[in-house]
């Protein structure tokens, strides 16, 4: 029987993202079920059922139902010959975690739309609160991630295929540009970025090809 996952999805969630990314460059036929973050399907009974944490994505794979992104790209690297998400030597499966957990880790985590709103509940802001909370932590996230590429081989992330580091940066972008952060001067942020849009994997996995859920 050919291998298929059944991805529990939001088309603009950074981590489900990521997870679609890395789905597409392992070939691995999946079929979205939207969870609407707007509507609260997350904090549904059927959906806390799979994952208590409400978060997304939820994957189910391999008679397995796995969660947190990175923990489950990890596990896609292990789990199908031929993955190089990771690379093979400790010191570069070292050195992909590091810039997979500055994006996922230190920025991501503060740019949340749960914590975000949080802020303005407690400050009365408005939405120029939250673009400006957005774009001072994304630039300044980006910043330290340029001068960790900076001694990394490219084009991508690191080297001259994509990693799990290339599933974390993009969706980042993407964040970004939604917000309107100043990511013009990172130069090599964006060879990378150009390395991996150019990949159909990354193309295939865009919150635009993806499309918004109904309602």
């Amino acid at each position: 029987m050919a291998r298929t996952a059944l991805l529990s999805d939001y088309w603009r969630s950074s981590a489900s993202y990521r997870v679609r990314i890395a789905l597409n460059l392992l070939d691995i036929p999946t079929t979205l079920r939207p969870v609407n973050l707007l509507t609260g399907d997350h904090r549904s009974d059927l959906y806390l059922a799979q994952n208590p944490q409400g978060l997304l994505p939820t994957l189910e794979i391999d008679g397995k139902v796995l969660t947190q992104s990175l923990a489950i790209i990890e596990y896609l690297h292990a789990a199908t010959p031929g993955s190089s998400l990771l690379p093979g030597d400790i010191d570069g499966q070292y050195r992909v975690r590091q810039l997979s957990y500055a994006i996922a880790m230190e920025i991501h985590p503060v740019c949340n739309l749960s914590v975000a709103q949080h802020v303005l509940d407690l400050t009365g802001g408005g939405n120029d609160t939250r673009a400006e909370w957005m774009r001072h932590f994304i630039q300044k996230g980006l910043a330290a991630f340029e001068d960790l590429l900076r001694s990394t081989d490219g084009p991508f992330c690191f080297g001259a295929q994509p990693t799990m580091a290339d599933c974390c940066l993009i969706p980042q972008l993407y964040n970004a540009d939604r917000w309107g952060a100043d990511v013009s001067g990172f130069a090599r942020i964006r060879e990378a970025a150009r390395a991996a849009e150019g990949l159909k994997a990354f193309q295939d996995a865009h919150p635009d090809a993806v499309g918004a859920p109904p309602g």
